[in-house]
């Protein structure tokens, strides 16, 4: 099986590292963001795994190679300018023939890549989109009122949203809508196949997921490896 790691990001909300490290070789405990990745993948049965990459390109293709010391085969695929999060998998079309995984190169992830994938090789969609419910704090009391008096209170409530988790299916089939050297993210592409009246299939993850783009996101990912 074949996966995309999207490994291009600028990670300009975690300067001043990002200033000299990518933020995929950003260590988490031991190893690197990327390589708990491709351990993650490799255990969930893919071989064969795709780095589209941008900035600091160069530090990525040396650091990695070709993969066998991870027991996979890995290529580099370097964008010219930047391409969104769509654009980057658009370069790999003549690469990517089967149904394939995609995924943010920022995520610290315990999401059964194998069940995701055997999921959306079974729907009747072109894509299916990993989604994650979250819970964001209110820093205020909600409160409740009828007429001129108060009724109760919410101290600080959190607010429940289901978002895209920056982990993809695609199968071949979709590069008939993704544009060719162009800047084209996924919320374009998810509405421009709603639009178009296109199925867009949907797979909940249970398990403990983390978006490491931010300064508070980052310690947090630190001090979760330490019980992975």
């Amino acid at each position: 099986m074949k996966a995309v790691i999207l490994a291009g990001g600028l990670g300009t909300r975690l300067k001043p590292f990002t200033e000299i490290i990518p933020k995929p070789l950003l260590p988490i405990g031991e190893k690197s963001v990327l390589e708990i990745q491709i351990d993650s993948l490799k255990k969930h049965g893919f071989n064969k795994i795709f780095l589209a990459t941008n900035y600091k390109s160069d530090y990525i293709e040396n650091f990695f190679g070709d993969g066998s010391k991870y027991g996979v085969e890995l290529k580099i695929s370097k964008e010219l300018k930047p391409l969104g999060t769509v654009g980057p998998v658009r370069l790999l079309i003549h690469e990517l023939t089967e149904p394939f995984l995609v995924m943010n190169g920022d995520i610290l992830t315990q999401t059964n890549f194998n069940e995701l994938y055997d999921f959306a090789i079974n729907q009747p969609s072109m894509l299916t989109v990993g989604i994650k419910e979250i819970f964001t704090p209110f820093d205020f009391g909600n409160i409740f009122t009828k007429d001129n008096f108060v009724i109760g209170i919410e101290e600080k409530p959190k607010f429940k949203n289901k978002i895209l988790a920056g982990i993809y299916v695609f199968k071949p089939e979709i590069f008939s809508l993704i544009p060719e050297n162009e800047y084209f993210g996924m919320d374009q592409l998810v509405q421009n196949m709603l639009k178009k009246n296109l199925l867009v299939s949907k797979y909940d993850l249970n398990e403990y997921w983390l978006d490491i783009g931010r300064m508070d996101d980052f310690e947090k990912a630190q001090e979760k490896f330490k019980s992975w």
